[in-house]
């Protein structure tokens, strides 16, 4: 598999557990002490460390280092609006809209001259 693509795969995955660490407790431990939250955070945020890790050393050389940031950005927006809308129940408004063509135009910017 070219490295672009494991690269965006492993961070697509990473993010998954990137948005359940950040924000799931919101919904799902909304009862229990910060303190709990934080350390079932930092257990799911593990698992996003074991591919984020990677991904970014598969990555990095045949992208460069705003390319994969500007990617996991993208991808982060994409991993999250449907997890906010089908998770947390969030409304889908245009503001997700805007803010995804702002990463679309920074996506342009930063592999334009790839």
């Amino acid at each position: 598999m070219p490295p672009v693509v494991t690269t965006a795969v492993l961070l697509t995955l990473s993010n998954v557990f990137m948005t359940f660490a950040w924000y799931a407790h919101l919904k799902d431990l909304r009862g229990s002490p910060w303190i709990i939250a934080a350390l079932v955070s930092w257990g799911i945020a593990l698992f996003e460390y074991l591919l984020q890790v990677p991904a970014n050393r598969v990555g990095y050389g045949t992208l460069s280092l705003g390319q994969l940031k500007i990617m996991q950005e993208v991808i982060a927006l994409s991993v999250f609006v449907p997890f906010a809308v089908l998770y947390m129940r969030e409304r889908l408004t245009l503001d997700y809209l805007w803010a995804g063509l702002c990463l679309v135009a920074a996506a342009w910017f930063i592999f334009r001259s790839r």
